[in-house]
């Protein structure tokens, strides 16, 4: 009885490593792991513990938090001509959280789907920030050489965020520096604990700041404990460990499969059918990264465990390199190669309009871009669908799609709605030289400024006239002048 009851408990602390742990504390700490030495396996735990390994021998051959800065520099001036690097905020301690934009036209807006990466949410889990260094400096190299490299770079704005977590990694722990763990503090759509963002960790409302400013269409953070690809949902709202889908159920179980199916031996997990998992059947997740993104961040994230040792010896590296190696590529490569994508513009201006998408019988709706008004609609192909586009003001259009193996590309362009009287019900058209947030009556149309223009001329030349004619009629009023003789 008590070798079943150690079975089944190293059984549960081996699956909620990967993902699991407590916001303020982690999992290591309440199993009686002190979080300097714990830096195991979801798979090795108790081998990797009863070893006693002394920190430095953990990291060796991994690059510390200044040595990542300074390759991510290096990668910015040995690649400029298709990257750029910048910071979206700082760590705990001050460390920047550096990110590589990869494209063509780095900084430039264009209607092109983005997408985003992140290693060490968790400080024991580093391999995802040596894989996204070497992932983003095989791009580097094999530009205008392979296909594929080139299909990504002319056709997608990659982000590259290596190290979400550089403070856990130097203490070797899964929490940041205030020991949270950072996959448990973002907004939760069943548990609302903590609304208040300014509570949040720098490193989540850095995130969180990130996803405002850039609308990405899908990314990927990088986890080690486990070899499987977790899609949303990653809870329930009764915390039991079932299925639980969410609106593009089967758009994210095609994304994951595509990870999966690409790695050399994910999908032949017999731990999990084809090497992906939903989430909440996997064990339930409060206020993870993941289904945040969706929710709040218009954006299709998946949770990648890619290697069973959460920190495995550095010299694996390039194994599990080659083995994530086509997984990361084709997950990129699949916002251009299926889907829906398109743009909004109106039929009296010819415009961009920031509008809406939405798939009937799909409960999500994906937004244009602010200002070109471009979207991208993931979507598992195979189907058909009916698409639709939504702006405030004007008529709504929706379009039947048969979406085979490649992406579709369909433009909507829309008509101002106009009422009984003949007033245009569009609160953002453009009439003349301005745009005006008032209802322009359609008599007045585009030629407003001219119209009123007229209008002041022709007031001044009446007043003019009618002046004339007064001036006139007081003459013709006034008494004769009288002749004085003299004598």
């Amino acid at each position: 009885m008590n070798l079943k009851f150690c079975i089944l408990f190293s059984f549960f602390v081996r699956n909620v490593i990967a993902r699991g742990g407590y916001r303020s504390t982690s999992l290591s700490s309440a199993a009686g792991f002190e979080n300097e030495s714990y830096a195991g396996s979801g798979r090795h735990l108790i081998e990797e513990n009863q070893s006693h390994h002394p920190r430095t021998d953990i990291a060796r051959g991994y690059m510390t938090n200044s040595e990542l800065e300074r390759a991510v520099k290096e990668f910015g001036r040995r690649c400029s001509h298709i990257s750029r690097i910048y910071s979206i905020g700082e760590s705990v301690r001050g460390f920047p959280l550096w990110v590589i934009e990869i494209s063509d036209k780095p900084g430039r807006e264009e209607p092109e789907p983005a997408f985003k990466f992140i290693g060490n949410v968790h400080g024991d889990e580093p391999v995802g920030r040596e894989l996204l260094l070497l992932l983003a400096n095989w791009i580097c190299d094999n530009y205008k050489r392979d296909p594929l490299v080139d299909l990504i770079v002319d056709k997608v704005h990659l982000h590259i965020l290596p190290s979400m977590n550089p403070d856990g990694f130097s203490f070797r722990r899964r929490g940041n520096a205030n020991n949270v763990d950072l996959n448990r503090d973002f907004p939760d759509q069943f548990f609302p604990w903590n609304n208040n963002e300014d509570a949040r960790q720098p490193e989540t409302k850095a995130i969180m700041s990130w996803l405002r400013e850039m609308r990405f269409t899908a990314s990927a953070s990088l986890h080690g404990g486990a070899l499987v690809a977790n899609y949303p949902w990653d809870a329930s709202l009764d915390k039991r460990k079932n299925y639980y889908a969410c609106p593009d159920d089967g758009t994210f179980r095609f994304l994951a499969s595509i990870y999966s199916k690409s790695h050399y031996n994910m999908s032949l997990s017999k731990e999990f059918e084809g090497g992906i998992t939903n989430g909440a059947a996997w064990y339930p997740v409060y206020g993870g990264m993941q289904d945040w993104n969706y929710i709040y961040g218009g954006c299709f994230e998946l949770t990648l465990e890619i290697s069973d040792n959460k920190w495995p010896n550095a010299k694996e590296l390039p194994t599990i390199w080659e083995y994530n190696k086509m997984s990361m590529l084709n997950l990129v490569a699949s916002l251009v190669k299926t889907g829906v994508h398109g743009r909004v513009f109106s039929s009296d201006s010819g415009r961009p309009l920031p509008g809406l998408i939405t798939i009937k019988g799909i409960n999500y709706t994906v937004k244009t871009s602010g200002t070109l008004a471009d979207y991208h609609r993931l979507l598992v192909p195979g189907e058909r669908y009916e698409v639709m586009a939504t702006v405030p003001g004007y008529k709504s259009k929706a379009t039947h799609i048969w979406l085979e193996k490649e992406a579709t590309n369909v433009d909507f362009i829309l008509d101002p709605e106009v009422s009984s009287d003949g007033t245009l019900l569009c609160s953002i058209c453009d009439c003349g030289r301005k745009s005006r947030l008032l209802s322009i009556g359609y008599f007045w149309g585009t030629h407003f400024e001219v119209y009123l223009v007229l209008i002041v001329v022709l007031a001044f030349l009446c007043f003019l006239l009618t002046r004339r004619i007064k001036s006139n009629l007081l003459k013709q009023r006034s008494p004769p002048k009288r002749s004085v003789l003299t004598v």
